[in-house]
């Protein structure tokens, strides 16, 4: 797998997150979508990459800067027909990696409480996720699952 800086421009990589949004939409209610689109995710504040297999999209993640010594990983996903062939695993190392080499003291998340997300929250888990409350501009949202990592 290779995973590209990316300035979200590829049509391939506009339907990937167009996929995305759309199973977000379908697991939580409009107000407990924190997805960013298109638009957000060419902000300067915000890292994108992509994750290619060969020539194949495979998935795609960010990060949003918080601050200097806080990130956020958003815009997770793996293209629906590579789910469960370890791109997300790939994928969320590179993130950590990139934490630590920006000195960010933590990186955080928000994923869906919902069943739909248990494999998002196992995976996090994994790598030493642990639950917070709400960061950043979040809120509680019993529809929200709040985690951070040390770095």
């Amino acid at each position: 797998m290779e995973i590209r800086l990316d300035d979200v421009s590829n049509l391939e990589i506009i339907n990937l997150l167009q996929e995305h949004l759309h199973s977000m939409a379908l697991h939580s209610p409009p107000e407990s979508v924190h997805a960013l689109d298109i638009k957000a995710l060419r902000q300067p504040d915000v890292t994108f990459w992509s994750v290619w297999r060969n020539t194949s999209l495979v998935g795609c993640g960010a990060i949003r800067e918080l601050n200097p010594r806080h990130g956020e990983i958003k815009s997770m996903h793996t293209a629906s027909l590579h789910q469960r062939t370890g791109v997300a695993t790939r994928l969320l190392q590179h993130l950590l990696d990139e934490g630590e080499r920006r000195s960010y003291e933590r990186l955080s998340l928000e994923t869906g409480s919902m069943k739909a997300f248990a494999a998002a929250r196992k995976l996090y888990s994994g790598f030493g996720f642990k639950l917070c409350g709400p960061f950043g501009d979040y809120v509680e949202d019993p529809h929200s699952v709040f985690m951070t990592k040390m770095l």
